[in-house]
């Protein structure tokens, strides 16, 4: 059985004595597995994202428990590993989160930085190969079959030279499954976080899915999970005994689906050109809202948010959708075409604020939401900008500039009044 030193990345095989320290460097952080030397589907997940790098920028909170959400009444977008042990978990409500730990700091997102860091991690992901699915801004699949000659190492070693550039680079850890399919590897990468690197070969495959809950399967949500506990399946193994007809006859093709996961298949290639297929950001309100020019100030403020996200990925949309969310949670989700595709947050506030109009009358709200949708790269449709007397394209060299101040020197350094609001 190989194994791997994660410090020094020292290959060893067979594998030194169990418990023993690697015998080139003497560190503890050794990993071993039958299969080491000959699996390529790997899934790298950022330790705490969001959080991690707040703390990375602020080194006095490192000890402290941080939270990254906002308002009393939104949700926690993540939070660090010292306020999961309180029991604070993404998604939960604030509120409910600062009665389990309320020593904790609470720091607004600041996806601008967070998209920063994410690009630099992509790089580094494609230095290794070409094959890089990002799922999210802290979380990829990587295909490294077929690069051991060019990286002179198996992936296993490049995969923890990744990680160890990243620590030690960007200030961030990530947790890393290998295995044989995506599904597995995502499923590794949660076992030993953070800093984890976790292996699942083909030959265990069966006795590591049988005992686990059916919650744990990649695309089981709450709702198909009570459903498959109350007619008997709790564990893989439950759902493996069935069979893919049963299922298939019972859940349709998610049936299918299932089936094909309880016995540890999946297809799926690792595919780079997977589309994007929306760019949004929301805010909850610390109280409900009515009143038109605090909701225009708010769904501004969030036109930027996506236009910048947007300029950041090269990209424009032809679609603008509002959502909000009234004091008796209802939901309610608007569209509207654009003339052209933009990223421009002019265009994209202009559009929500014309489908908010009609709807001032069912408020007040706790949440409004902005997006863009039927994404295409930016400058596709920009051939005539330039070229004619077109007030978009003075309005969108306004805009870059404003972009560029705000860049240099800060994002409150220059905005609308309407930002006031």
């Amino acid at each position: 059985m190989p194994a791997l030193c994660r410090d020094c990345l020292a290959w060893h095989d067979p594998a030194p004595a169990r418990h023993a320290r690697c015998p080139a460097c003497r560190g503890p952080r050794l990993v071993a597995h039958g299969e080491l030397g000959r699996l390529a589907i790997a899934h790298v997940d950022a330790d705490a994202f969001y959080a991690s790098v707040e703390k990375r920028d602020r080194p006095e909170l490192a000890d402290r428990p941080l939270i990254v959400g906002g308002g009393r009444r939104g949700v926690v977008t993540t939070c660090c590993y010292i306020a999961r042990i309180a029991g604070v978990r993404s998604a939960m409500p604030m509120f409910k989160a600062l009665k389990l730990c309320p020593d904790a700091e609470i720091i607004r997102p600041r996806m601008e930085v967070y998209a920063g860091v994410s690009r630099e991690i992509r790089a580094r992901m494609e230095a290794l190969t070409p094959l890089v699915e990002p799922l999210s801004l802290d979380e990829a699949f990587l295909d490294l079959s077929g690069t051991e000659r060019l990286l002179g190492m198996p992936p296993a070693a490049a995969l923890a030279g990744l990680a160890s550039a990243i620590e030690h680079e960007l200030g961030i850890s990530v947790s890393i499954g290998l295995s044989h399919n995506k599904f597995l590897a995502k499923m590794a990468s949660d076992l030993d976080k953070p800093r984890g690197f976790s292996v699942i070969g083909a030959a265990e495959t069966l006795d590591f899915l049988g005992p686990r809950p059916v919650r744990s399967l990649w695309g089981v949500g709450a709702a198909l999970a009570g459903r498959l506990e109350a007619d008997g399946y709790r564990r893989i193994a439950d759902l493996r005994a069935a069979g893919e007809a049963r299922l298939a006859a019972r859940y349709g093709a998610q049936g299918k689906r299932l089936a094909q996961l309880s016995e540890g298949r999946d297809a799926r290639r690792v595919s780079p050109d997977r589309p994007m297929k929306s760019i949004s950001a929301e805010t909850t309100f610390d109280r409900d809202l009515s009143g038109q020019e605090p909701l225009e100030g708010h769904l501004w403020r969030l036109a930027v948010r996506v236009s910048d996200r947007a300029k950041a990925k090269e990209t424009v949309g032809a679609t603008v959708t509002l959502r909000l969310k009234t004091a008796g949670f209802r939901g309610l989700t608007r569209q509207t075409g654009l003339g052209r595709p933009s990223n421009l947050a002019e265009e994209i506030y202009g559009a929500a604020e014309r489908l908010l109009g009609p709807e001032l009358g069912s408020g007040p709200f706790r949440l409004i939401g902005v997006g863009i949708s039927a994404l295409s790269p930016a400058g596709a449709d920009d051939s005539g900008r330039e070229l004619f007397d077109d007030p978009q394209a003075a309005q969108a060299r306004a805009e870059r500039v404003t972009d560029l101040i705000r860049k240099r020197f800060g994002s409150d350094t220059i905005f609308r009044g309407r930002a006031l609001r």
